[in-house]
């Protein structure tokens, strides 16, 4: 990662407690919730164990997202990994990762072991109690983890609120002591918003601004004030500018204050410059001399502008003086500092390496002489003769703009595509020519012989029409704009007549099984005339209706509806093997439905023969006892409500993460 850019995506931490409450929430909605003693053991011991597994994927997964989204300082820029060395610690940081990693790893472990156990659970009571063991062990190790996290979410929250800063691109690096005006400076060259306060130490962090300078995007970085003071003595707001100044390629803009409204004499700020100059190397530096409506440099006493004078001497430092108060010398200052860079950048780049590859990719072709003749440019005398016309010039050639405004201007004139045509007669420009498809003329498609062919073919219907071919449909059409109507007429009944069709068979209701039921008398009288003996199906339909017992619906000796199955092979089957039988044709066709081989009889509701809550037992007292056991063994299970020796048990009813609202105004410690 090469820029805090990223930093701001990284997503919040939760707390150790509500990291337990979102991944035991989540199993305990992803994963089946009932399960008995009286299942297969084997399906028991999976139903824990998709619980154990389902939980350790949880934690991992959060866990890995944590590990991920935190950068890892030894992939940083080294600007990026030493500020986050000063402002957070490297060791602890490392350490609160390490932790989690270890956490993961752990977690997977018992997972691990938990399942293995699981597979030779022998009861449903001892598979429970294990993935409990196993969830508590899970939970044991992340509630260890309630610091890290912690302090994650803190480097987390402060991270997201760094600036963007760019280490790779162009800078120019603001620097010097407290109060010398360095974020008034950034806030006349860019667009930030630097706060700016007659005290020392306003700007205790970095803060960037950007400008544009011909036609390039450049940042300004203003760092806090630094004190003249070692290394090891300074705190955490001074080691930013350090850090700054250590590792970013920039312009350094030392700014001094003479007039010391600082709070700090010149010889402290010249003395200060010298202390970090080794910062400075292979770097463009130079002096900034702000506030000169107060105090300019030729102002100053001799001894004290002879301290000044040997900072200016110094190999690769050059003075401006500006004001930011009254705008003096500012544009000029970023002016210079930006062409000071640029310069730089483009004579680092010659003499890195890169540079010869890329000259190794040009050729410059120069063509070698085949004789001694000189040969001078020639140019044609019509180009030499050739003049540019003033616009103004009435003698000047007339163009097709001015003819346009003529014409009636745009949208008026339509220019004439044909006049330039080179053609041997100039009045065949205005010519219409033939539509032209697909790369042929019109005459292209023209049979030369198309007239001879016509009358040929009139010759033939002349013919056809003295023999009577067409009588026919003369007889029934007078004239052929009546033969097509007959004919779209036609096809129109049928397309109709069709969709008819279709929507009947579509809107019609599927006919019950009992639709095609036919009385006795009608089935026999069809056989009889088919020429089969009925004899032995009106036998059988009797002896049928004997052996049941049949119940007349109405008292009349001569009606009686009977499931008949047909005789084996004598063809008296209707198609589905069955018919309703009726001895009297007046008799109304019973539509009732009946079972197959059954005849068909009113009946209520049957009754169970037997309670089967009851099945087993001697008498009703044995019934009785047993019901008494029953509710004592349960008794105990009621007291907890739904927490039985199932998996349906919800301790946590509410949790708070998933429940507690919207915040109110104040805290806002859980971003």
């Amino acid at each position: 990662m090469s820029s805090t850019k990223g930093f701001k995506a990284i997503a919040p931490v939760p707390t150790a407690t509500d990291f337990l409450d979102i991944v035991l929430s989540k199993t305990q909605r992803k994963t089946p919730t009932v399960i008995h003693k009286n299942f297969k053991i084997s399906r028991i011991r999976n139903f824990y164990m998709r619980k154990v597994k389902f939980t350790q994927d949880a934690f991992e997964e959060k866990l890995s997202a944590i590990l991920t989204e935190f950068p890892v300082l030894d992939d940083l820029h080294p600007f990026l990994a030493s500020l986050m060395n000063v402002l957070y610690d490297k060791n602890h940081y490392k350490l609160a990762l390490g932790q989690l990693r270890t956490a993961r790893h752990l977690i997977d472990q018992v997972a691990k072991d938990y399942v293995r156990l699981l597979k030779f659970g022998d009861s449903l009571y001892r598979c429970k109690q294990l993935k409990r063991a196993a969830l508590g062990r899970m939970a044991t190790i992340m509630r260890r983890q309630k610091d890290p996290l912690a302090y994650l979410e803190q480097v987390r929250q402060h991270i997201a609120r760094l600036p963007t800063i760019d280490p790779n691109t162009r800078t120019l690096l603001i620097c010097g002591y407290p109060n010398v005006g360095k974020s008034s400076f950034v806030n006349k060259v860019t667009r930030a918003d630097v706060d700016v306060q007659p005290y020392a130490f306003t700007t205790k962090s970095l803060f960037v601004g950007h400008l544009d300078y011909k036609y390039l995007r450049w940042q300004v970085v203003d760092t806090p004030g630094i004190l003249d003071h070692p290394l090891e003595d300074m705190n955490t707001i001074e080691m930013q500018s350090i850090t700054a100044l250590a590792h970013l390629k920039s312009c350094i803009l030392y700014f001094m204050d003479l007039s010391e409204q600082c709070g700090y004499s010149v010889e402290a700020q010249c003395k200060l410059f010298h202390s970090i100059k080794p910062l400075f190397a292979g770097k463009p530096t130079m002096l900034v001399i702000n506030k000169i409506d107060v105090m300019r440099l030729e102002d100053l006493h001799p001894d004290t502008r002879a301290l000044v004078d040997e900072i200016i001497s110094t190999e690769g430092v050059s003075c401006v003086q500006v004001s930011c108060h009254s705008d003096e010398g500012v544009t000029a200052l970023k002016t210079a500092a930006c062409d000071a860079l640029l310069a730089h950048r483009v004579e680092a780049k010659v003499k890195g390496s890169r540079i010869n590859a890329v000259a190794n990719r040009i050729h410059v072709a120069v063509p070698k002489p085949r004789d001694e003749v000189e040969r001078k440019p020639f140019i044609p005398d019509a180009v030499k003769e050739k003049k540019k016309y003033d616009m103004n010039d009435p003698e000047r050639p007339r163009l097709e703009k001015d003819i346009e405004l003529d014409e009636g201007g745009p949208g008026v004139y339509n220019i004439n595509m044909k006049k330039n045509y080179f053609l041997a007669n100039d009045e065949w420009k205005s010519d219409i020519m033939p539509e032209i498809m697909e790369g042929h003329n019109v005459a292209d498609f023209i049979d030369p012989d198309i007239q001879e062919k016509l009358e040929a073919l009139e010759r033939e219907e002349e013919k056809l029409e003295a023999e009577g071919f067409y009588d026919s449909d003369e007889d029934i059409f007078d004239s052929d704009d009546e033969r097509e109507a007959a004919a779209l007429e036609t096809s129109k009944e049928h397309r109709l007549a069709s969709q008819a069709i279709k929507k009947q068979m579509k809107n019609r209701p599927q006919l019950p099984r009992t639709a095609g039921l036919r009385t006795l008398s009608e089935f026999t009288t069809t056989l009889t005339k088919a020429g089969i003996d009925p004899s032995r199906i009106q036998e059988r339909a009797q002896l049928i209706a004997k052996a049941r017992g049949i119940e007349r619906k109405r008292k009349r000796d001569d009606t009686m509806d009977v499931d008949v199955e047909g005789g084996g092979g004598d063809g008296a089957e209707g198609e589905d093997g069955w018919m309703d039988v009726d001895d009297d044709e007046t008799t109304p066709k019973k539509r009732g439905k009946a079972n197959s081989g059954a005849v068909v009889a009113k009946s209520g509701k049957r009754e169970p023969r037997s309670n089967r809550q009851l099945a087993g037992m001697r008498d009703g007292t044995q019934a009785s006892k047993a019901i008494k056991l029953r509710n004592l063994g349960q008794r105990e299970r009621n007291y907890h409500a739904k927490a039985g020796e199932g998996d349906r048990a919800i301790k946590t009813k509410m949790p708070k993460h998933l429940f507690a609202g919207k915040r109110k105004g104040g805290k806002t410690d859980r971003r």
